[in-house]
């Protein structure tokens, strides 16, 4: 029988914060995320990009793409899950999902939309400048 990857976590409560918005926010990621994409790290099939290997403690980063609208791209980039893969204690380490800013602020308070993107609160007017930049150029 095929042992499966043991999930652990850098820092499990910032990590567990940036889960539970992302499933306030963005739905469709979340589910993927932990229908799809958990299960086939535990088996082994290693999703997504590999950004760095370690060799000397046998470590390798992946970064793998959420799926995410086009128009919350654009404005506060690819929602990433960050993960390290420990091969020989067969041990995968959640690091963090991108963007950490958004997905954070959207934890702590409740964020308000504009155009049905996400707006932090803490810059509000770029982010709303982004937007009706992006809608005048698709006209």
């Amino acid at each position: 029988m095929k042992e499966n990857y043991v999930f652990e976590y850098i820092n499990e409560n910032e990590f567990k914060k940036l889960e539970r918005s992302l499933k306030k926010y963005n739905m469709l990621a979340y589910k993927k995320l932990y229908f799809e994409y958990y299960p086939a790290l535990k088996e082994g099939n290693f999703l997504g990009e590999l950004v760095a290997t370690n060799s000397s403690q046998a470590t390798k980063t992946y970064e793998l793409k959420l799926p995410t609208d086009i128009m919350f791209s654009k404005v506060h980039g690819d929602i990433k899950l960050i993960y390290l893969v420990y091969e020989n204690e067969r041990i995968v380490m959640l690091d963090k999902i991108m963007p950490v800013d958004i997905l954070s602020e959207g934890h702590q308070q409740e964020l308000v939309t504009y155009k049905g993107v996400m707006v932090s609160k803490q810059h509000s007017d770029k982010d709303m400048f982004k937007i009706n930049l992006l809608n005048m150029i698709q006209k």
